[in-house]
């Protein structure tokens, strides 16, 4: 391979894991106060559908961000009512609203945005930073991006420090580990619960949202591909801790990135076997891992 084409290979991988991380660093919030999101890929499928819409609606890109927070969000409170409200099994609820998100998004495809041409969107354009944009083969894959990858990666120190740093991020994992002891010390641990829950859709639906708005221009049916999951194990890959999750994210999207530009690099292999090369990825790092790594211990408990 080329420095050119380990350029290239670099910016895609950067700009898929901006969604994925979005979505991860959510869950991650939301496992450490105890709440497990199999929805995720939901969350995203309805952030990906409302911000093309609202873009459509609104002739607004960044409008379109909104909605696709109000889209992740509204999910993650039918999920919050469900578990937290009338204490249903959070998985189940994740598995069934997964089917609801793709069947609602599905329809939506066809009753509200229609044919492909009235679907399409504009999307966010790059923005270059000077000098380091230059940088041989990195530069141009960290710094000439569009805004929300930059975000999404600045996230990454955001969420750590208000976990490790801040009364608010202890109290939070409080919750997810000792929800008994956190309620004798006077934590909210249902508000807590909740809270943590509505940011994890908010970042989700805010994924989904990157993956429209930011890449693809358009919604089409099933947009996410399993990239919810793909968030979900990260999160247990990097051991519910963001660099741990930022890690995660970077060798999937690395791989997905891969098998993207296989072919320009002139891999001579069945394209089928290269678009499961992410998946892949995270079936045999969780199976390495997995049993390396300590869940809060309320995970998916209803208290």
């Amino acid at each position: 391979m080329t420095s050119s084409s380990i350029s290239l290979l670099l910016v895609a991988a950067i700009s898929l894991a901006a969604p994925l991380l979005y979505a991860a660093l959510g869950e991650t919030i939301s496992e450490n106060a105890g709440v497990i999101n199999i929805q995720l890929e939901g969350m995203m499928l309805v952030g990906a559908f409302t911000g093309v819409y609202g873009a459509h609606v609104f002739h607004s890109t960044w409008l379109g961000f909104l909605c696709a927070v109000a889209g992740g969000v509204a999910l993650a409170a039918v999920h919050g009512v469900a578990c937290l409200v009338f204490r249903a099994n959070q998985i189940v609820s994740g598995v069934v609203l997964n089917i609801l998100a793709l069947g609602a998004t599905s329809y939506g495809l066809v009753v509200l945005l229609g044919s492909s041409a009235g679907n399409s969107v504009p999307t966010l354009a790059r923005v270059r930073i000077p000098l380091l944009s230059s940088i041989p083969v990195i530069g141009p894959a960290l710094f000439d991006q569009n805004v929300m990858v930059y975000v999404a990666f600045l996230l990454v120190p955001v969420v750590w420090w208000v976990l490790r740093r801040t009364g608010f991020g202890l109290a939070l994992q409080a919750v997810g580990e000792r929800p008994q002891a956190a309620s004798s010390l006077g934590v909210a641990v249902a508000r807590m619960r909740w809270l943590a829950l509505l940011i994890c859709g908010a970042l989700a639906g805010l994924g989904g949202g990157q993956l429209t708005l930011a890449g693809l221009g358009a919604f089409t049916q099933n947009v996410t591909a399993g990239r919810g999951f793909i968030a979900l194990a990260a999160v247990v890959f990097g051991g519910w801790r963001p660099w741990g999750v930022l890690g995660a994210i970077l060798l999937f999207s690395t791989a997905d990135a891969f098998q993207i530009r296989a072919q320009a690099f002139g891999a001579h292999i069945p394209y089928q076997f290269l678009a499961m090369l992410p998946y892949l990825v995270t079936i045999l790092a969780l199976a390495v891992l997995v049993r390396r790594r300590r869940a809060p211990s309320a995970l998916g408990v209803n208290v």
